[in-house]
């Protein structure tokens, strides 16, 4: 066992044998001087700890020091009752005599006096403000909660600095519901006090006549006194542990000393101890008080009203230069400016309703999904996804969530918490009850349902999802859509450098020889932009390195690469044994090649407006057939026409897949049913 904890033991032992076991008065002074003793401690170390947590034990203390002080009011009765002066000892007749002032009626009106302030002024009111701080702590324990996630998602703080604000507020809420149970001890105690001291003198008479054969005035004179002393050596601890009581509920939690509070609070405004001083002047000057007296406490006040404000003007100038310097100091600092300038690269902001999916501690997995997309896409697409940054935002719906990217709002979406969307494949003409909904990646019609219901749903066929993977699916597309915006120059750096460690010779003559590292990033930014993974960059750089020599066209070294990448294009747009395809028609592919116009800057075709618009409607009428199959649109074209068509029609169907023929693996079988045409 540890040394506290036979202290501990040995206290509460004294306590019960005391009660049972008649003592001698010098035990007794001992263990009364003891209690008082304590009652200081407690009331010192309430008065100095900075917020009330820090005395956290503070319930069980009160509890123990109640029992303690209790079981010395049982023995010193039993000590006056049997042995009168002789059983009381020094302490108790101390206090009866000297504090008393020898005198039985003063006694009396000194104890009730103490009686009065500990019972009706501080006990009373420290049970009120502990009821009140329990109940607002209690109140105010989900806004807490909800703040600290908020810091959590924002970066603000870490998980570990999370854990502990929660633990704190935890603590604040046992502590004041403990205070609020804890208070009532201090109030009973000085009741039975009051009960105690009542009965103590009536007894005590009775028995100093009857059995001691006293006449009645002594008797009272003696049991009195007596019985005085007892409570007052008993009212005096109980006083200073309320005062400790209402010091500690009443104590704002501010990470200063309460002595510094107090006194910057009262005397920390000159004008307020100018006025003071000014009145207690005219008081001394012109009316019948003791002018040396009450003016010269006035004199004193004004005098340290000014010495307050010349530290107050100093302090000021110091603040004054000290902001300055740091003022100064900042815009010296040009990477505070490179910050505010900094915009993240992909955001998902979401409503308050939705930060228990991105709280760990609450069961939410939203975080690790973010972390499995940037693994998915790269593992994918071969590309190096930035950190998505996740922040609440209280501008929105609590259900509502936006992503960003690079600080622009490209899509949104709303999703019901505890229940799951369920969507239907297109074949079930069962129906189930739920809310309409769209799903926001895909514009798929889809229905809100319960947990009750999921599992009907799923047997009858549906596709059933929960709204961490709606949030985390949508982002994923939006990601892929926009994942040529969002590779820089300096992550095709990285994945050169990843590059050179095997293969040094390759990238050597690549780079930057043949190619920059910008020229490389329009390549592979074309890759992506319609969905080609670049995981093979050996493969990529090969070919680069094979054709940037007799041309620089990032467009036309974009096709020669997808050409050597055909298994990798065949295997991401044909998964079937028989895949159905659209075909163009030679003669639109021709008129196409003829309007190429080569410049500076690169090739462009100059069609006629009314030519392209029929290209337009003849591509939107045999795209139609396709989708009406639910299928993705996907037109075949020949190598040197793909890339041209592609860019002609990207803004009006970027949803429409142009392949050629050169990208098409051996082994893929196609069949064309229908062909675009004038």
């Amino acid at each position: 066992m540890k040394s506290e904890d036979i202290i501990l033991g040995l206290f509460i032992i004294v306590a019960v044998v005391v009660m049972i076991i008649p003592i001698s008065g010098g035990i007794l002074s001992v263990l009364i001087t003891i209690n008082i003793l304590l009652a200081l401690v407690i009331l010192f170390n309430s008065m100095f700890a900075r917020e009330a947590l820090n005395m956290s034990a503070f319930p069980t203390i009160l509890l123990f020091m109640t029992v303690y002080r209790l079981s010395l009011n049982v023995s010193s009765t039993r000590a006056i009752l049997t042995s009168g002066k002789q059983g009381a000892g020094n302490v108790i007749q101390t206090f009866g005599s000297f504090v008393g002032g020898d005198d039985l009626i003063v006694g009396i009106v000194v104890f009730f006096i103490l009686v009065i302030i500990n019972f009706l002024v501080i006990t009373k009111g420290s049970e009120r403000v502990a009821e009140v701080s329990a109940r607002f702590t209690l109140d105010a324990m989900p806004g807490k909660q909800m703040a600290i996630d908020a810091d959590l998602n924002s970066g603000l703080i870490d998980e570990l600095q999370a854990r502990e604000r929660r633990q704190k507020i935890q603590d604040e809420a046992s502590f004041y519901g403990s205070m609020d149970g804890a208070s009532k001890f201090v109030k009973n105690d000085a009741i039975a006090g009051l009960i105690i001291t009542g009965i103590n003198i009536i007894f005590g008479i009775v028995l100093g006549v009857i059995s001691r054969g006293m006449e009645i005035g002594d008797a009272v004179n003696e049991y009195t006194i007596l019985t005085i002393g007892d409570g007052l050596v008993s009212q005096i601890p109980a006083l200073l542990i309320s005062l400790a009581t209402g010091m500690l509920v009443t104590k704002v939690n501010k990470d200063v000393d309460v002595s510094e509070t107090i006194m910057s609070q009262m005397f920390g405004m000159p004008r307020v101890l100018y006025m003071s001083g000014g009145v207690l002047i005219f008081l001394g000057l012109f009316t019948p008080l003791n002018p040396i007296i009450v003016s010269g406490a006035g004199i004193l006040t004004v005098i340290s009203g000014r010495i307050m404000h010349n530290q107050l003007q100093v302090q000021a100038v110091q603040e004054e230069i000290a902001t300055e310097d740091v003022e100064a100091e900042e815009i010296r600092r040009p990477e505070n400016v490179v910050n505010l300038l900094q915009v993240d690269p992909i955001e998902l902001e979401f409503g308050y309703g939705i930060i228990p999916l991105a709280d760990a501690s609450q069961g939410g997995d939203l975080l690790d999904r973010v972390v499995m997309i940037r693994r998915q896409i790269a593992l994918e697409l071969g590309t190096i996804v930035p950190i998505i940054r996740l922040r609440d935002n209280i501008q929105l719906n609590p259900n509502q969530y936006i992503i960003k990217i690079k600080g622009n709002q490209i899509a949104d979406g709303e999703i019901l918490f505890d229940h799951y969307m369920a969507m239907n494949p297109g074949f079930i003409e069962d129906e189930i009850d739920g809310i309409e909904a769209i799903e926001p990646a895909f514009k798929l019609p889809a229905l809100w349902i319960t947990e009750g219901q999921r599992e009907r749903a799923e047997a009858m066929g549906y596709t059933v999802v929960d709204p961490p993977s709606i949030i985390a699916t949508h982002l994923t597309e939006v990601i892929k859509t926009h994942l040529d915006e969002l590779l820089t120059r300096q992550d095709v750096k990285t994945l050169v450098n990843n590059v050179s460690e095997n293969h040094p010779t390759l990238v050597e003559e690549l780079v930057p020889k043949l190619m920059s590292v910008g020229d490389i990033q329009k390549v592979l930014m074309n890759l992506l932009k319609e969905g080609v993974s670049i995981r093979d960059l050996v493969t990529v750089f090969e070919t680069l390195a094979d054709y940037a020599l007799t041309n620089k066209d990032p467009d036309i070294l974009t096709e020669y690469v997808r050409q050597a990448l055909k298994r990798t294009v065949s295997k991401k747009f044909f998964d079937e044994e028989s895949n159905q395809v659209l075909t163009l028609d030679p003669s639109i592919e021709q008129e196409i090649m003829d309007s190429v116009k080569k410049t500076e800057q690169g090739m462009f075709l100059s069609l006629d407006p009314a030519y392209v618009e029929q290209i337009m409607q003849a591509t939107a009428k045999a795209a139609e057939k396709l989708e009406s199959m639910g299928r993705t649109p996907l037109i075949l074209t020949s190598p040197i026409v793909r890339v041209y068509y592609k860019k002609l029609i990207e803004e009006r169907f970027p949803s429409i897949i142009v392949i050629s023929y050169g990208e098409i693996d051996n082994q893929v079988e196609l069949q064309s049913i229908g062909m675009v045409s004038i």
